[in-house]
């Protein structure tokens, strides 16, 4: 099990109570708490080992699950240098991260954009105020992605938008995915959004071993961004990034299994799609 300052102290831990797809997110940071632990890690969260070290809470399940564990590293390492890139060339750019829950990306990032926006559920953003004050330039907005109203909230003039969907959409439904591309579109005249998605076949096979016994279930995926543009015609695809991608520099492998069609198919991606402006 991880190890991490202060876990002895039991005086400090905080007990939470989550379940269903919000409880996810309390695995993928206990992976990037467990790796950042390393010797030499692929990536470095030391607001992920903080926020374990705090917690009363039950992360058997998330150390057995290596598949897990494995993917998110290699979505962390892949989408922090997406992220990167794209706020380098694109400065003063508004981050929208929604479905946030512990994401600690908007650190790592500091100083390369003008306003970082992280989004989740009333019950996500309830929690992560308890471990974390942000107001400015990073905000909390406790809302669903679904509801049009958190635009509200952004302050937009007309600069660069980077919007990261990132550990959501294989939760949705088809018409859930569809709602939160159109608010984009109605708020922002032009926007690029990142975001990760699950091949069909896996959403429909596969279960997440760490969170079996909570109510988030995978439903729903989609093959490609060529695929997701016929369902959001005011987006056009800019490029498919699989996780593969980020496996390789974990597991050196990957530079030839990643070139295999049936893995690379089946492998969750990125996918860059872009808002055609009103």
């Amino acid at each position: 099990m991880l190890s991490v300052p202060g876990e002895g102290r039991m005086d400090k831990k905080e007990k939470i109570s989550v379940s269903g797809v919000p409880e996810t997110m309390l695995q993928t940071m206990y992976a990037r708490a467990k790796e950042s632990e390393r010797e030499n890690p692929y990536i470095y969260d030391k607001k992920a080992m903080e926020f374990v070290s705090r917690l009363d809470y039950d992360f058997s399940n998330a150390e057995k699950d290596t598949v897990m564990s494995s993917g998110v590293i290699a979505r962390t390492i892949l989408l922090d240098g997406m992220v990167e890139e794209f706020l380098n060339s694109h400065p003063d750019t508004i981050v929208v991260n929604i479905a946030c829950g512990m994401d600690t990306r908007c650190y790592r990032m500091e100083e390369k954009y003008k306003y970082w926006y992280n989004i989740d559920l009333p019950e996500t953003i309830q929690i992560r105020r308890r471990f974390l004050e942000e107001n400015g330039p990073v905000f909390q907005l406790a809302k669903s992605a679904m509801d049009a109203s958190y635009t509200e909230e952004i302050c937009y003039h007309g600069e660069p938008v980077l919007v990261v969907v990132e550990g959501l959409t294989m939760y949705l439904q088809e018409t859930d995915v569809k709602q939160i591309f159109h608010i984009i579109h109605k708020k922002f005249d032009k926007a690029t959004v990142f975001v990760e998605t699950m091949s069909p076949f896996v959403a429909a096979h596969v279960k997440e071993k760490s969170i079996q016994g909570s109510q988030a279930k995978f439903t729903w995926g989609v093959k490609n961004g060529k695929e997701l543009e016929k369902l959001i015609p005011e987006f056009i695809s800019r490029r498919d990034v699989g996780l593969t991608e980020g496996m390789k520099v974990i597991y050196p492998a990957y530079k030839v299994l990643g070139k295999i069609p049936f893995i690379r198919n089946l492998s969750n991606k990125i996918l860059v799609m872009e808002n055609l402006s009103l």
